[in-house]
């Protein structure tokens, strides 16, 4: 029972933490703060192509995430040594295959309406 009580006090400390985060942002959310907050916002937005922004469609924000997830695979060599034992494949071949499924990893792009040419 003591094990019980250890987790549920660090969850009450969790949640004291948490509450008083909640009530020193709602109390020093100023203009400058917000204005800071969109200005960093903005600037990673357009250094990384992956944050999005709010004109971002649903093929451009699948295709960031398989690009990324791929990246990751690549330079986890445990991750590669996973799959190319999955596949019964060298590492260079599962690399060379990952490598070619991020130029199109959820294939060709949509064809746009007319009214939005």
């Amino acid at each position: 029972s003591s094990g019980i009580n250890a987790e549920y006090g660090e969850f009450q400390t969790f949640q004291h933490y948490f509450k008083q985060a909640v009530v020193s942002t709602q109390s020093t959310g100023s203009e400058m703060d917000r204005y800071n907050f969109q200005t960093q916002l903005e600037h990673l937005q357009s250094k990384y192509i992956g944050t999005g922004h709010s004109d971002t469609t649903k093929f451009e924000w699948l295709v960031n995430q398989h690009r990324d997830s791929f990246a990751s695979y690549i330079g986890h060599y445990h991750l590669l040594d996973y799959f190319a034992i999955a596949e019964n494949e060298t590492r260079a071949r599962v690399k060379f295959n990952m490598l070619e499924r991020m130029l199109q990893p959820c294939g060709p792009p949509p064809e746009k309406p007319d009214w939005k040419m």
